[in-house]
């Protein structure tokens, strides 16, 4: 019966944390959180990081528990949420894991943390308007993780029959490599390296 499954691109089962980090955000009436496409790759990055990981827009602790699920020994993990009482919703989540501090801020107070061996930004408001901020709290050789993109196989990079000046910005930042990286027929992220 294997010609009447769904397709999958990697194991369904969920590490402990993430499921129960996607549990929360079905509670709390969360529509999105991070894809497990997107988590896979956070965790398989954070696994080849030491020092400090960042996620910027905390949510539901879903990037977090990916991030978490990779992390090597040695390493931290700081979230900022803009909401107080979901930044303590999901601080209590992580209650048991001392390497896992979940900030109730907004993402510039996580920035003040850094610098960061990889940064997940996962917060609209910082996508659009914070790549020289975010320059800045990465260090060199460091990983910058932003999702949510539809793919586009054109260039410049088109989304709704206009340019998508975001990703073309990102796409030609000298201070940084990048790459979009498809996760899934309909989802994209960028995966920029500091030089």
């Amino acid at each position: 019966m294997l010609c009447n499954s769904q397709p999958v691109s990697a194991p369904p089962e969920l590490p402990p944390l993430v499921s129960a980090a996607l549990s929360l955000s079905g509670r709390r009436g969360f529509v999105s959180a991070t894809r497990n496409e997107t988590g896979r790759l956070l965790a398989t990055l954070a696994a080849s990081r030491t020092g400090t990981l960042g996620e910027v827009g905390t949510g539901c602790g879903v990037g977090s528990a990916w991030l978490r699920h990779g992390a090597t020994d040695g390493t931290k993990i700081v979230t900022a949420e803009s909401d107080p009482q979901l930044a303590k919703v999901v601080a209590d989540l992580f209650a048991d894991d001392g390497r896992i501090e979940v900030l109730a801020a907004d993402w510039t107070a996580l920035i003040e943390r850094g610098p960061f061996s990889l940064l997940f930004v996962d917060a609209r408001e910082a996508k659009l308007s914070a790549r020289d901020v975010i320059a800045e709290a990465v260090e060199p050789g460091g990983f910058v993780v932003l999702d949510d993109f539809t793919p586009s196989m054109v260039w410049p990079p088109m989304y709704e029959g206009r340019v998508d000046t975001l990703r073309q910005e990102w796409l030609q930042d000298r201070r940084f490599t990048t790459v979009e990286v498809m996760v899934a027929p309909d989802a994209a992220v960028l995966l920029a390296t500091k030089r």
